[in-house]
Parts: C-alpha cells; structure tokens; sequence
C-alpha cells in the first residue's frame, strides 16, 4: 500500500510515517509531504476550512496513495477528483474542517479523525489561563518586567481569587472540559456545567452541576469555554449573554475564536462588567494590528497554543496511524467522520 504523510511543523511527516511504519511494518511505501503551518497561519484553501498548503500541493504529492495521515493538508472536491486511488484520509485532529466531507463521500474516501488527541495539552493550558486570569499572574509580570510594581494589588478590591470556594462554569463538557472540571473539582471550585449534550449523571460522577446556560452565566464569576464550533454555538457568548455575569466575572476562551463575539469586549473590560479576559483564540487569527483589545485593561492573549505539546503531536500521529492499521486489516475504523461512504462503496 502506498502511504502519504502530509505533515507540518507541528506534527511533523517524520513523526507520521514513523507511526505508520510502526503500525504496518516495513513493507509499505510512505511518501512524505510538508506544509507551512505554523510557520504560516492556516486559512481556507478551496471550500474548505483551516488548512494549510495548496491543492496543487497535496495532488502532486498524492502520486497513487491509497492512503494520506495529516494534519493540515486541504482535501477538496478538486484534491479527490485527481486522486483515483485514494481511499482513506486520516486526519489527526479534533475535527476533520480541512475535509470536504460530501466530496469524500462521493469519491468514495472514508475520512477518519483524532479526537481527544489534545485533551490533556488543552487542559492544562486552560487551567493555567483560570489561574493566570484570576490571580493577575500574566499582567503583573508583564508590569512588572516594564518597570511597574503594583503594590496596589494587595489592596482588597484588587485582589484576585482562590479557585478554592469560586464557582467556575464551564460551557461545553466534551474531552477537555470534563479534565478542567476533575482538576477545578481537586483545588475545591464549585463546577457549574452547561452542554446540552452532556449526561447529567456523568457530570455529576465528576463533581460538577448540569445547569442551563443563563444560569451558569449569572452564578459563575469564572467562565470558560470548551464547546465545539456549529452554526448552532457561533457567538455563544454575545453582549446579552455578557450581561448576565456577575459583575468582574473572569472569561476564558481556549476552545474555537466563534464562540465568542468579540465587538462588545473592550467596553465590558473599561467598564468593570468583566475583571479580566484570557484568549488563546480570535475571531481573526492573527488579530490585526488595530486590535480593540490591544489596549483593554486585564487581558491576556496567547496565539493559539492549548494543544502545542510534544504528547499531542506524538498522540495524533499514533491515532491516525492506528486506523490506517485498521484500514490495511480491514477492520472497523474507530472514528469515521463520513459514515455514508459505506453506503456508497460496492
């Protein structure tokens, strides 16, 4: 079996066809591509979404694979239609949004994904940005290092909080939400959760409380985000939404720049209705130069970082592996994302 390893800076073509090797043995060909991500931003190519390279790109180096482990590499209607042979594309990412899924369908290609793959990354790092948030870690230090020292944040109502006693509430309670919640559980947090797709009695094993939404808005004085990005969570978190927080509530965004409208923030900061706002992701990656929230008080900004561990790059490669393992045995694959192709396939 011919084997393409579309990797990038991150999970590099090296760390793929390793892991494939592993899975298969020595007697498959593994051809190697690499794309520009993050040395490059990823963005739509074709019709498709954050992907990173050229179609041209990924149908030269395609040459006959019947098999492709990536990342980032764009497959569009076009990329499937100059690809005969290929007949499974494993993606090792949460979410397969650099796939045109019905295309694949068409073709024919069974495309498989990589969830979890980043939960322990994704969650540490939102941990990390609650605490940062709440107890002025990130700002302090930037004054700090500018010549600053803020004796004043002793003073009562600038202090931060403990987690110990808070009530954080997470939106979303998939793969890396029910980590934040156990961690938030351990340092004594009162967990509020909203997800409508969660099970009560699951969230309830972790310590935490199913509630709706506007409800955890207006109890929380730290939210953060975990959903995934649909139509249906596009600006989740709007200005209305914003006012239902208790004033001086903490936000965090560490999931998908969507979920959040990011208009009304800077004034919400000025004005007190929010004590701090931390972001590892936008609306627009990366943000512009003029930037509203550039000069907001009390925020923090990492680009895009959450999962950019070592183990979730060694993770993905591994897991995107495994099913082509399972491919070339003719198994079942653990997690396809176009269930109709078998519809499709004589």
């Amino acid at each position: 079996m011919h084997i393409l390893a579309a990797g990038d800076h991150f999970v590099s073509p090296g760390l793929l066809a390793g892991a494939v090797r592993a899975e298969l043995g020595g007697d498959h060909e593994v051809a190697e591509l690499t794309l520009p991500w993050p040395v490059e931003p990823f963005g739509p190519v074709g019709n498709v979404l954050e992907a990173s390279g050229t179609e041209d790109q990924v149908i030269e180096a395609l040459a006959g694979a019947e098999a492709v482990v990536t990342q980032m590499a764009p497959f569009t209607k076009k990329v499937f239609a100059a690809a005969p042979a290929l007949k499974l594309v494993s993606v090792c990412r949460g979410g397969p949004v650099n796939v045109d899924l019905a295309a694949a369908a068409e073709a024919g290609v069974a495309v498989t994904y990589a969830p979890g793959r980043n939960a322990g990354a994704a969650a540490e790092f939102a941990v990390g940005m609650i605490l940062a948030a709440m107890r002025r870690i990130s700002t302090s230090s930037a004054e700090l290092l500018a010549g600053t020292w803020r004796g004043d944040y002793y003073a009562y109502d600038q202090a931060g909080l403990e987690l110990g006693g808070t009530t954080v509430g997470l939106v979303g309670y998939g793969a890396i939400g029910s980590r934040v919640t156990k961690v938030l559980v351990a340092f004594g947090a009162n967990v509020l959760v909203a997800d409508p797709y969660a099970g009560r009695a699951a969230v309830e094993a972790d310590g935490a409380q199913l509630v709706e939404l506007d409800e955890l808005l207006r109890q929380s004085r730290v939210v953060s985000l975990h959903a995934r990005l649909t139509e249906e969570t596009r600006h989740l978190i709007n200005a209305s939404k914003l006012d239902l927080l208790p004033e001086g509530a903490v936000l965090v965004n560490t999931a998908r720049g969507g979920l959040l409208d990011y208009a009304p923030l800077p004034e919400a900061l000025r004005s007190g209705r929010l004590g701090a706002l931390a972001l590892d992701v936008y609306d627009v990656e990366p943000p512009p130069a003029d930037w509203a929230l550039r000069d907001a008080p009390n925020v923090i900004a990492t680009p895009h970082l959450a999962g950019a561990s070592r183990q979730t790059a060694e993770r993905a490669a591994a897991i995107v592996a495994a099913e082509v393992g399972r491919y070339a045995r003719g198994e079942q694959l653990a997690n396809l994302a176009n269930p109709e192709v078998l519809e499709r396939r004589p």
